[in-house]
């Protein structure tokens, strides 16, 4: 497969950046901020190319949805050892043996300190 089509096999679900602004309760220009500070993923999925987040990003909150709050400096981290998009989103959704689980499996179950450690490992 090629490389700029990779992330659609690494994510099952995915969530339209519009879409996206309404679960959180953001406006569509805070969300594509957000994406263009490399705060938050998001790639061009399905038949019309539209910019999408991975849905494993967005967690309850009270009676709706917010960015997974770990997400933002895990990003940092990855992008500061020199990591681009489609590695970050790779690393997140790769089986690591540290954690027994995916780095975003291991977030969204509040296992933020030990993702850091893994981060901070990567070979740069």
């Amino acid at each position: 497969m090629e490389r700029d089509h990779e992330w659609e096999t690494l994510v099952s679900r995915w969530v339209y950046v519009p879409d996206v602004a309404t679960r959180v309760g953001l406006a569509d220009k805070q969300i594509r901020a957000l994406i263009r500070d490399r705060k938050l993923l998001a790639f061009r999925v399905g038949p019309n190319g539209a910019m999408a987040v991975p849905e494993d990003f967005l967690v309850p909150e009270g009676d709706g949805e917010e960015i997974l709050t770990s997400l933002r400096g895990t990003l940092t981290m990855l992008n500061d050892a020199g990591y681009d998009e489609l590695e970050s989103l790779r690393w997140l959704y790769t089986p690591n043996d540290q954690l027994d689980a995916t780095p975003i499996q291991a977030l969204r179950a509040g296992r933020v300190t030990t993702v850091r450690r893994a981060a901070q490992a990567i070979d740069y």
